[in-house]
């Protein structure tokens, strides 16, 4: 099943792909029933209420035939909403894929993660928003996973009894910002362990609040695909075209990290709750044309952007250039 978040007829709505169109859910699934007695309202409630929200969303996908005309849509109908709009926080995963191996100088040996917030989120077709001050910006494409249950502290082997589906991210990147955010310091350290005296040590820190975060930044979608349609997330090519050109293209065996370690490692350090996003790492191999994602200024070329993953679809998005 494909579960979608739009905006139609005046209001956000929720529902499902079937042969082409949308079916929404929102006026029925919102009445009391076995999956919630207060009704499912959007598609991260039917993340919450667990198998029986998904029972109850095939029950009324499979019911559709019935459904008057306003209740299915026109893709060429609808707006396209990043397909869990608030999800409580988007981890995404650094330097996760073994093409990095030769350009790490030094990292650590455990995964490396940064947040992205809400407020980032956009749906597909929707615009990047670029500013002159964003410097260069480029895309990063990247299986994204969707957490199906609460997650603290569980074990590899039952990391897929937490997920709820899959889905595509467009990690988008300001290499420019990046490095007007980034510290060359000396960080203070106590000095041969004793808390009397201090040592300075020359350091790097660099704050992904803008350069990661910005507006516009986390373009999501079309939908999720749930798991049962995905039975190995780790044989799914990954690919990345902009203006139709092939950039890149890769597959998910080649995360040095999968899902079930790193389910194990975030969940030990934050509490996962459903609907939160795990992106898992860029696909970084060059096309035959050559170039790389970094070589894409999506603020000086423009778009559109497109990420294409196996059993998922086409996340494409446009470009806009913002001068205030």
């Amino acid at each position: 099943m494909k579960v979608v978040s739009f905006f139609a007829d005046g209001r956000e709505r929720f529902g499902a792909l079937f042969d082409g169109q949308v079916v929404d859910f929102t006026r029925d699934a919102g009445a009391p029933s076995f999956a919630s007695p207060r009704g499912i309202g959007s598609v991260l409630d039917l993340i919450e209420a667990g198998a029986d929200g998904v029972a109850l969303a095939e029950n009324l996908l499979a019911r559709h035939g019935n459904y008057s005309s306003s209740t299915i849509y026109s893709i060429d109908d609808i707006t396209w909403r990043a397909p869990v709009l608030r999800p409580s926080k988007i981890c995404c995963i650094a330097f996760n894929n073994t093409a990095n191996s030769g350009r790490i100088l030094r990292g650590p040996k455990h995964p490396a993660l940064f947040t992205k917030p809400a407020s980032a989120l956009i749906g597909h077709l929707a615009a990047i928003e670029c500013r002159p001050e964003y410097g260069r910006v480029h895309p990063e494409p990247e299986l994204a996973v969707v957490i199906g249950r609460r997650a603290k502290d569980i074990s590899a082997k039952d990391a897929y009894d937490h997920v709820f589906g899959y889905t595509i991210h467009n990690d988008i990147t300001s290499p420019t910002m990046r490095d007007q955010d980034t510290f060359h310091y000396r960080a203070i350290h106590p000095k041969n362990e004793c808390h009397r005296e201090i040592e300075y040590v020359e350091s790097w820190v660099s704050y992904p609040g803008r350069y990661k975060g910005s507006d516009t930044f986390a373009c999501l979608g079309p939908w999720i695909v749930t798991k049962d349609e995905i039975p190995d997330p780790h044989a799914l090519t990954v690919a990345c075209f902009h203006r139709d050109v092939l950039i890149t293209e890769d597959n998910t065996e080649n995360l040095f990290y999968k899902v079930p370690e790193l389910l194990e490692f975030i969940s030990r350090y934050m509490t996962l709750e459903p609907g939160d996003i795990i992106s898992m790492g860029t696909a970084l191999r060059k096309s035959a044309q050559g170039g790389a994602v970094q070589n894409i200024d999506l603020n000086r070329f423009g778009g559109p952007i497109s990420v294409t993953i196996d059993k998922i679809g086409t996340l494409t998005n446009t470009v806009t250039q913002l001068t205030g």
